[in-house]
């Protein structure tokens, strides 16, 4: 059952492939802030996903994160979620990413369960829609 206080925690070393220089969102050899959401979503969705009934999953829907610091190739980021509020379908985590030196991001992120075939078929009129 899904309730507040659940929590996750993930790290990733930086590397060449997930600089701002190897995403193009920026031209130096640090982590990108693409990079840093992805570790933020990927943390958020882990946390979770054992408490899901089959057959479901969660979807990213909103972000409000901020980066506030950089950090080298080499470094270990760390980031920690916590599942702050629960309405229904909707889960708010807090978010927080770190390196050896300290915080480099924080906020919030808003998923929501889905069911993964109903969701598919919806993505997939979409696209035969247009």
């Amino acid at each position: 059952m899904l309730e507040t206080g659940i929590k996750g925690r993930l790290t990733q070393p930086v590397t060449e492939e997930n600089t701002a220089a190897a995403y193009g969102s920026g031209t130096l050899r640090v982590f990108a802030t693409p990079a840093m959401i992805a570790l933020m979503e990927h943390t958020a969705l882990g946390s979770v996903a054992d408490e899901l009934e089959e057959g479901t999953t969660t979807v990213g829907t909103m972000l409000d994160v901020k980066h506030t610091a950089p950090s080298v190739v080499g470094s270990v980021i760390t980031c920690e979620s916590e599942l702050i509020e629960v309405d229904r379908r909707r889960l708010v985590f807090s978010v927080r990413a770190y390196d050896e030196a300290g915080e480099i991001g924080s906020g919030t992120h808003e998923r929501f369960i889905v069911d993964c075939d109903k969701f598919f078929n919806k993505a997939n009129e979409r696209k035969t829609t247009k």
